[in-house]
């Protein structure tokens, strides 16, 4: 048994104090978006809550799939690797970047050197993207959707080559029978999410996963509990989508939430158990709120 942790979009605050210049870009919208929203309804308090749980579930492993930060500023991305020491060994923790770790041209090649002992493979490389780590049979494989976009997109891509590598790495752990996971930020489903939101070469992603195969994909981007499908060699391949790790109660969005996959069997005959874990939607209502095992799942493993 493996037992996985999936945690998404923290958008770690509160935000440093910004330069002018540091705003003269996109930046300025975010801040302001920051301030007069986010700042309310994502906190460190129920991302706290979420984590000692997380801690006390003892996963094998935890991944977490992009939006660490929220515009990007070097002293996010440095206290976003704080945040990742104190939260596991690199051995025990893989990341991969978020749209909004990439928010202006130059951040994400800065959130890459600050986050790499998490965003390499086995044995440890310099930083790349698609990137492997095994654990056993269960195999790992980190996609980067992250891109520099326009104000008002937060649009991804993972691009012809990065997608070519992605097809033949599934194609090769398909062969040697492991229990592949990829790990994307952005939902590779059609119709996931609005235009101005979306993985713009989603049918690359498909095409790889079609072609060579996957058991499962986890994403975040969208902050909503999702579960889906998209098609695989041997049969419909799950995706699941994970709420923000940091959201509060008593929004539109669900409050904080993640996942934690029970992996188990053999090349073939896989199986895996989802449980999502959280808070109630109402929990601002309770004192104390409490993280609770909110449904559980048995994923059907194309095999």
């Amino acid at each position: 048994m493996f037992r996985l942790a999936h945690l998404s979009d923290p958008h770690l605050g509160p935000l440093p104090d910004a330069r002018l210049r540091d705003l003269v870009s996109k930046r300025v919208l975010g801040y302001l978006n920051w301030h007069r929203s986010r700042a309310r309804s994502m906190t460190a308090t129920w991302l706290d809550l979420l984590l000692d749980d997380v801690r006390q579930q003892a996963p094998d492993h935890i991944a977490v799939t992009g939006d660490l930060v929220n515009i990007a500023l070097d002293l996010e991305i440095s206290a976003a690797r704080h945040w990742l020491d104190a939260l596991g060994l690199p051995e025990e923790l893989t990341v991969v970047p978020g749209n909004h770790d990439a928010y202006v041209p130059g951040a994400l090649r800065r959130a890459v050197h600050a986050w790499g002992p998490y965003m390499i493979g086995d044995p440890p490389a310099e930083p790349g993207f698609p990137f492997l780590r095994r654990r056993g049979g269960i195999a790992l494989v980190g996609v980067s959707s992250a891109r520099a976009s326009g104000p008002w997109f937060a649009t991804g891509r993972l691009g012809s080559g990065q997608s070519r590598r992605l097809r033949d790495e599934l194609g090769r752990l398909g062969e040697e029978g492991a229990f592949r996971v990829l790990l994307i930020h952005h939902p590779p489903q059609r119709g996931a999410t609005a235009w101005n939101k979306r993985l713009t070469d989603a049918s690359r992603v498909r095409a790889a996963v079609k072609r060579s195969g996957c058991e499962l994909v986890l994403h975040g981007h969208t902050h909503l509990a999702t579960r889906s499908e998209i098609e695989g060699p041997n049969g419909p391949v799950p995706v699941i989508g994970v709420p923000s790790a940091s959201n509060a109660p008593g929004h539109k969005r669900p409050p904080a939430r993640y996942n934690l996959f029970s992996i188990s069997g053999s090349p073939g005959a896989w199986h895996c158990r989802m449980e999502e874990r959280g808070l109630h939607a109402d929990a601002h209502k309770h004192d104390p709120a409490e993280i609770v095992s909110l449904a559980s799942h048995e994923l059907t493993i194309p095999g």
